[in-house]
């Protein structure tokens, strides 16, 4: 099991029955919550919760004018009390908060990224302590055991330390395709030989995938044939970018080619915001170089590592732990710019004109 609980606006998803559960704690897991920072820069309740029994408890993150994280434990007379700074330049962005803890590892984590930047700041934390179960299923069920910032969009509990960092963006179901042609790409394995736009047929290198909430930044986006070029119809999440060409991008952006977040395409016809269930599977494929996938006739990204092999936190906290750094390639930055929002919508316009 991961996902135990997920809170977005009046809907609610909760298994803590599935969860492993010691002595009424979880021994393990991550608390995820996804927000925007105030426009107006005031300080932010993103969630606290208190009870009496059995012993007087508080648990409260906050986001500081500034830049800055501060969370608050205090279970009796035991207080925990960690911060972490952030940039906050742009108010505007998404930020995915997640609270790890391991009981048996006495370890824990706190972290942010900023998906539509892939960024992470992460620290570190000793003896973090772990949540009830009876404290998660009571937040996420009744409204009333809980103070959220009404900027926060979703919070969700997991059983398990939960990886930040590069993350995958299809849908299992989506066809790569292969040497021998279309394949889903929940099927590849490394080894397998994948069609690119940059260099032919490449070897995969390793092929990942991960289940999230089915909400907010990671709410799937359904692109529909046979715009963008499609064959049928794939559903993929937010952050997977597509390589879009044409003589509307060379006109608008003195460009071959851009790269245009799955998020910017929402339009309700070419592309619309889907629910499957509570959450969802998604997976990518680790290539040689960075390169540019053949997804149902579609130009995809393929999964972007950058430099994480030289940072062996970064790594150790990633989807890729556990990996030997020697058997994980260094990634360039794609010479495809990304388009803003407005920009996006502007060259979606004149491609529909």
């Amino acid at each position: 099991m991961t996902w135990i609980a997920i809170s977005e606006g009046d809907h609610h998803y909760s298994r803590p029955d599935a969860a492993i559960v010691e002595n009424g704690v979880l021994p393990r897991g991550t608390l995820l919550i996804e927000t925007r920072l105030s426009a107006e820069g005031r300080p932010q309740n993103l969630l606290s919760f208190e009870r009496l029994h059995p012993q007087p408890y508080k648990f409260a993150l906050h986001a500081i004018p500034g830049g800055g994280l501060a969370l608050v434990v205090a279970n009796g007379n035991d207080v925990f009390h960690t911060a972490l700074s952030h940039d906050s330049r742009d108010r505007a962005d998404i930020l995915r908060i997640s609270y790890s803890w391991d009981l048996h590892q006495r370890k824990g984590r706190l972290a942010i990224e900023r998906p539509e930047y892939e960024t992470v700041k992460a620290v570190t934390l000793e003896d973090a302590p772990a949540l009830l179960a009876e404290d998660v299923v009571a937040i996420t069920v009744d409204p009333r055991r809980r103070c959220l910032d009404r900027d926060v969009s979703f919070f969700a509990v997991s059983d398990q330390v939960e990886p930040v960092g590069p993350a995958p963006t299809l849908s299992p179901d989506v066809p790569i395709l292969t040497q021998t042609g279309y394949q889903p790409a929940g099927t590849l394995r490394r080894g397998d030989l994948v069609d690119t736009m940059e260099s032919g047929l490449v070897p995969v290198l390793q092929a990942v995938s991960r289940v999230v909430p089915s909400c907010g930044s990671f709410q799937p986006v359904r692109l529909r044939a046979p715009y963008f070029g499609l064959l049928q119809d794939i559903l993929v999440a937010p952050d997977q970018r597509l390589v879009v060409g044409g003589s509307e991008v060379e006109y608008t952006f003195g460009r071959e080619a851009v790269l245009v977040p799955a998020r910017h395409l929402v339009n309700g016809t070419s592309a619309i915001r889907t629910s499957p269930g509570p959450v969802v599977r998604y997976c990518q494929l680790v290539m040689p170089r960075h390169e540019s996938l053949v997804a149902a006739g579609c130009l995809v990204e393929s999964l972007y590592l950058g430099r994480l092999r030289r940072n062996p936190d970064a790594l150790a906290h990633s989807l890729l732990a556990g990996t030997d750094r020697a058997h994980l390639p260094e990634h360039a930055r794609s010479s495809y710019s990304v388009v803003r929002p407005f920009e996006a919508v502007t060259l979606m316009m004149r491609r529909a004109a």
